[in-house]
């Protein structure tokens, strides 16, 4: 399964609540402001890298660069695709679920 976050773990809980329910070895797309929770130096940064070893975190570089981020800012353990690594991640990884 893919699990896809867009919203910014400073504002809401969606990355906190995707992590609960992700199962060992399921895929998190970290996309628009979603992008804030893969940055080095984060409280969403530390989460991320921790769960890393048990999920595929991903995270879309087209954004982190809109928001004025590169990926040397991306936690360890946190892969960064483009547009069509993001569509790979949907076919490989089957249903998606979207954490609002």
């Amino acid at each position: 399964m893919l699990h896809t976050v867009n919203k910014s773990p400073f504002e809401r809980n969606a990355l906190d609540a995707c992590l609960t329910h992700a199962k060992k070895g399921s895929a998190v797309l970290l996309f628009e402001d979603g992008v804030y929770a893969a940055t080095k130096g984060t409280a969403p940064g530390n989460t991320v890298a921790g769960v890393a070893k048990d999920l595929k975190i991903f995270v879309l570089g087209p954004d982190l660069k809109a928001r004025g981020y590169d990926e040397s800012q991306v936690v360890a353990g946190v892969t960064v695709v483009d547009y069509g690594g993001f569509v790979d991640l949907v076919v490989e990884h089957g249903p998606v679920t979207a954490w609002l």
